[in-house]
């Protein structure tokens, strides 16, 4: 992120003294090391998650690991790849990931690696009823802007502590826009677009699963690991957890 200002000439982000967060936090009593798990299509409730790798091959589990259910998948995903190369001396040429690693960190790590990525499709969160989405702007790269469905520019302003670069429009033209009620309701008539560093990324390990070969990847995923999680379940008792605590 530093480096990414750097670029654009701006001063290095302050340390900024943080409160310890201060929240409600649901906890078993029966099991207090269990996660509370909201997830779409998922029951709610206390939960662990089994993070699981298999060859593509011959669906051999590689690697599992066991988190608290209110841990993303994306979290721990690298460092688990990590260490089956560092323990089996696997060369990993490629992976088929659901849509739950589909996340610039999850893409710049696996380049970062010579790793080939299929990751499932994300359905990007719908804006608010009668705004435009982000994909009716064009990002140019060349410009280091995006372009606005009436050909305004949106030029870079700042990159967050996230790492998420600003790009933003020209109040006094965005005014007198006709579109300005369905592009955004800022006080200052000012439309705002983000953009990681790491998108770049994002988006050439997302254009792998429209190829041939990535939709092969992608069909083999789906033939391995989820097999092996539902012979886990119906067969071995995986569905529920028979003990207290990982």
């Amino acid at each position: 992120i530093e480096a990414e200002r750097a670029l654009h000439g701006q001063k290095p982000l302050k340390s900024k003294q943080r409160m310890p967060p201060q929240k409600q936090t649901k906890v078993s009593r029966a099991d207090p090391e269990a996660g509370y798990m909201v997830r779409e299509g998922k029951p709610k409730g206390f939960f662990y998650l089994d993070h699981r790798t298999v060859d593509g091959r011959c669906g051999i589990i590689t690697d599992t690991y066991t988190t608290p259910a209110n841990v993303h998948d994306s979290i721990v995903y690298l460092g688990r790849l990590d260490r089956q190369v560092e323990r089996f001396g696997f060369t990993v040429a490629a992976a088929g990931l659901d849509a739950g690693y589909a996340t610039p960190g999850i893409a710049k790590g696996l380049e970062d690696r010579n790793v080939r990525g299929v990751v499932g499709y994300r359905n990007p969160t719908p804006p608010k009823p009668g705004k435009m989405r982000k994909s009716d702007f064009v990002h140019e790269p060349d410009l280091d802007g995006y372009r606005c469905p009436q050909g305004q520019l949106l030029t870079y302003a700042t990159t967050d502590r996230n790492g998420y670069r600003q790009y933003k429009s020209d109040p006094a033209i965005c005014r007198d826009c006709p579109l300005l009620a369905s592009c955004t309701s800022n006080a200052k008539a000012e439309r705002t677009i983000t953009r990681h560093v790491w998108q770049d990324a994002r988006e050439r390990v997302d254009a792998n699963r429209l190829t041939p070969w990535g939709k092969a990847i992608y069909r083999r995923r789906k033939e391995t690991v989820e097999r092996s999680f539902a012979d886990a379940k119906q067969l071995f008792g995986h569905r529920y957890a028979h003990f207290r605590g990982r």
